[in-house]
């Protein structure tokens, strides 16, 4: 009496759930197998697509390194430690960033990390020795992996890194919240501010390749790129590279689009966020 009608929707979408966590849980070796597997598992509301998302943005972070999200050099903000005090509370104040590296005499040299809460002594007359102030600052290489970048960073409770490069000198900074951002997508507050200078960015010491916003205007991209993109129905690239995949794109995935390979490197559920981009000769040449 108590038994479930076979015909029971239940009991069909039970059975179609247990087939689908053996799936799941059945040993893999093969990344994009197991991503197959989890979109699977989204189309049948297992877990959601910002699950999905995150998943593949922790699976992509170790297989990048420190060089690929660094902030390069010649666009950290940097204080000069014989700057006098009111020069740099401008520049805290203008940047509203809570961290930044210190220099002395040029931005190769870094002596130390400033944090900005450290200076209210000073505004309080508590402490005039900005020198003393400053936070050991941490050096990495380029080619560290961003997933044994992150525990790093959890591990030493440190927020924020020096980039060198093979030869010694700083290529650029990468901060806890640029790895984060690569599996949770953009972490925007109050204080992040988009200059249309920011949208465009050759990635150093990869010729060819550049890091472009998604919500960059086909006019601007056009304008950088000397060509003529053009989609009445969007008015970003983002919008034009999802148009042309057709739907939602997922991070990693690549499409050569009129004579550019637009590979997606942050995405979430409902949007693209940043694409790197080259032109179609540039791969040629490359492979």
């Amino acid at each position: 009496m108590g038994d479930r009608p076979s015909g029971d929707p239940r009991a069909g979408f039970k059975s179609q759930f247990e087939r689908l966590i053996a799936r799941l849980f059945r040993r893999t070796d093969d990344k994009e197998d197991l991503m197959e597997q989890l979109r699977e598992a989204q189309e049948h509301a297992v877990i959601d697509a910002d699950a999905v998302s995150m998943m593949e943005g922790v699976m992509q972070v170790a297989d990048l390194q420190v060089r690929d999200l660094m902030i390069p050099r010649s666009q950290m903000d940097v204080i000069d430690i014989d700057d006098p005090l009111e020069k740099i509370l401008e520049t805290v104040v203008s940047t509203a960033h809570s961290r930044f590296p210190v220099m002395e005499g040029k931005r190769d040299n870094i002596i130390g990390i400033l944090l900005a809460k450290d200076l209210l002594r000073c505004l309080a007359h508590e402490e005039d020795d900005l020198r003393g102030m400053l936070r050991p600052a941490v050096f990495v290489p380029e080619s560290k992996r961003l997933n044994i970048m992150l525990r790093d960073f959890r591990v030493n409770r440190n927020h924020i890194a020096m980039v060198v490069d093979e030869y010694g000198g700083v290529a650029g900074m990468i901060t806890i919240e640029d790895v984060l951002e690569q599996i949770v997508g953009d972490i925007e507050d109050e204080h992040d501010i988009e200059e249309d200078d920011d949208n465009i960015v050759a990635m150093p010491r990869q010729p060819g390749r550049f890091r472009v916003r998604a919500l960059t205007p086909l006019e601007q991209f056009n304008t950088a790129f000397s060509c003529t993109l053009a989609d009445d129905q969007v008015d970003t690239i983002g919008g034009f590279v999802t148009d042309h995949f057709g739907r939602m794109p997922h991070r990693g995935e690549q499409i050569d689009i009129e004579g550019f390979r637009f590979e997606v490197q942050r995405a979430d559920a409902r949007q693209i966020h940043v694409l790197i981009v080259q032109r179609s000769s540039t791969v040629a040449e490359a492979t």
